[in-house]
């Protein structure tokens, strides 16, 4: 897929955001929730109004954030991807980003690793 060379663009993040997850195909990891590491970095079109310091003119990262508690509230889930897959949607539902990309790692699952996890990049259909 080509991909249009933005003149401009904005990117906004969310960094090390640290939830407790009910996540896992091992009955262990069913057992209790676990820790979970969400990156995120949201790549949009610059706003076609002005900012004029006004929360409602941007993507808010308080709002991603909230959203991905809500997620991860509903209930267990099997695989890291799944996960990675509903955050990035959930991003791409905001009209003005246009790629997406999302991070999760898992802490204490594996001795001897700082983390594991996946790493995955999504863009809306139209770029």
């Amino acid at each position: 897929m080509k991909r249009t060379i933005m003149k401009n663009e904005d990117h906004v993040f969310i960094r090390d955001l640290e939830l407790l997850c009910s996540i896992g195909i091992h009955d262990h990891e069913k057992q209790a929730p676990q820790r979970v590491l969400i990156n995120i970095d949201m790549m949009a079109y610059p706003s076609s109004v002005d900012v004029n310091d006004d929360h409602e003119n941007v993507i808010c990262y308080e709002t991603v954030t909230n959203q991905i508690r809500a997620l991860i509230a509903k209930g267990h889930v099997n695989l890291v991807e799944t996960l990675a897959e509903d955050i990035a949607s959930l991003c791409l539902k905001n009209t003005r980003v246009f790629n997406v990309r999302v991070r999760i790692e898992k802490p204490d699952i594996i001795a001897d690793t700082r983390s594991v996890g996946v790493e995955i990049v999504r863009c809306n259909d139209g770029v």
